[in-house]
């Protein structure tokens, strides 16, 4: 009863942006500025993160995968649905029970006895077995097992995003350490930068080339500039916590490995897999359709609930007044039984389930919809990211070396009198905005690489897998990938 669950087609669409994708990304010849290129048959990696070649991040991934509490929640969480699975499978087959009842008996004398020697004190032995069968004939009970099996299916897949957004996290926060670091490296340099302009200045003012208020001014500079510092450091720390909780590990544990851009490479290709298999690779979208094959069954099972219900029940025994004669002659019984129960009047219960159901399949099948394209959106975000943070760097990257050049110039003309101490307040603010601007599009890119990677899936179908899970994955693995890659 009930419809059939037949997967919904692919979304019709060629491409991610309404603009044709360009086949790279501009270059800086600075670290992390090399040119990106989309590669339209790139597979992903089940260890995706491998492509940033750091050592201490690999580490630190394997072991947030091996120790975090949320992943192994989701675990459970699938055994769980899977032995649920299993269960319901016991619905196809007969239940058989064997029952032992000894009984002690007295009845009044007014009464006849039941036995033949007139006791009215007596015992009574009762071994039976008994054996039902439900005839699944209307499928509702295979309806039942196909929506548990889908359910299983979206743990499965919770799981899989359990990883990909761990994994993803980890990656996230260590790269944010990295530019956290690289924005305290650059605060403290150009801390050094205005102390030597400082003592310049002083000593001017001991010449009586400038005034006081210049040396108060470059006093308040240095002042503000150290103030950045506390909360860059803040977030370092807060930021070092996140990762240890991300590995399974309280804050005061010993967390190894520090993070630096410089220590990531910016990987030059980037996989651009075709629109039409993105949403064999999501895992949200793959859950998403597992609750959508659910409540497809689970409208059959409201369908059936409707119909006549046909159970079979057989019986056989023995009986006598002691244990010894349970199997003389005689003391044997049977009995067979077939009920037949077809609801005629519930209130309307049973319509409105199967109401409630198709309704459920409804906001399944929008829900589904729903994730698909925010799982386009998440791409075509990503690839905008990627395309622009690039642009982003290498505009950083000019700004920092003239405004570098214009302070190196300007305090030359100060230390000569050719300008005033303004200008050389002017080119340090200037050259400060550009340091914080270049390290914070250089995170940028490493950000948004990882991003796009999370978009596309996370390569959980390329993943090591053990056990019997290994044919399981194989047989779903997307279309035109091969699992053993």
């Amino acid at each position: 009863m009930g419809p059939d669950f037949h997967r919904l087609a692919a979304p019709d669409v060629h491409r991610y942006t309404a603009e044709a994708e360009p086949a790279k990304t501009v270059s800086t010849d600075v670290k992390g500025g090399e040119a990106q290129a989309f590669v339209a048959q790139m597979d992903i990696p089940g260890q995706w993160w491998n492509v940033f070649h750091s050592q201490a991040l690999n580490d630190l991934v394997t072991r947030a995968l091996n120790a975090n509490p949320d992943l192994e929640a989701a675990r459970a969480a699938l055994q769980n649905a899977k032995e649920s699975a299993a269960a319901q499978r016991g619905a196809f087959f007969p239940t058989v029970e064997a029952t032992l009842n000894p009984s002690g008996q007295k009845v009044g004398t007014a009464l006849a006895s039941p036995l033949a020697s007139g006791a009215t004190l007596y015992g009574l032995h009762t071994a039976q077995v008994s054996v039902g069968y439900t005839i699944d004939v209307f499928g509702g009970t295979r309806r039942q097992l196909e929506s548990t099996e889908a359910q299983a299916e979206y743990q499965r897949f919770q799981v899989e995003a359990a990883y990909l957004t761990l994994s993803s996290n980890v990656v996230a926060a260590a790269i944010a350490e990295a530019a956290l670091r690289g924005q305290i490296a650059a605060t403290r340099r150009l801390i050094e930068i205005q102390e030597h302009s400082l003592k310049l200045l002083k000593d001017q003012y001991g010449a009586g080339q400038v005034a006081q208020v210049d040396v108060l001014a470059q006093e308040a500079a240095l002042a503000q500039t150290r103030m950045m510092l506390p909360p860059f450091e803040k977030q370092l720390a807060q930021g070092r916590d996140l990762l240890a909780r991300l590995a399974g590990q309280f804050p005061s544990d010993s967390l190894n490995g520090q993070f630096e851009l410089s220590s990531l490479d910016l990987p030059q290709e980037l996989p651009l897999t075709l629109p039409a298999r993105l949403v064999e690779q999501r895992p949200d979208v793959r859950a998403a359709e597992a609750l959508l094959h659910s409540a497809t069954a689970d409208v059959g099972v409201a369908v059936a609930n409707r119909l006549p219900n046909i159970t079979l029940s057989a019986d056989l025994g023995v009986v006598a007044t002691s244990i010894s004669q349970l199997f003389m002659p005689g003391a044997g019984f049977w009995s067979l039984a077939a009920n037949i129960m077809q609801p005629i009047f519930e209130g309307g219960t049973l319509l409105h389930r199967q109401l409630a159901a198709e309704a459920a399949l409804r906001e399944a099948v929008a829900q589904y919809r729903g994730t698909v394209l925010t799982a386009f959106q998440n791409v075509a975000d990503t690839l905008h990211a990627i395309q622009f943070d690039a642009q982003a760097l290498r505009a950083a990257v000019d700004a920092e070396r003239a405004a570098e050049k214009s302070l190196e110039i300007v305090r030359a003309q100060l230390a000569l009198g050719d300008v005033s101490y303004l200008a050389l307040l002017n080119a340090e603010q200037t050259y400060q905005q550009a340091v914080m601007a270049k390290v914070q599009a250089s995170a940028s890119r490493y950000a948004d690489t990882a991003a796009l990677f999370q978009a596309l899936g996370g390569g959980w179908w390329n993943r090591p897998q053990e056990g019997a899970e290994v044919a399981e994955n194989k047989s779903r693995t997307p279309a035109g990938h091969d699992a053993a890659n």
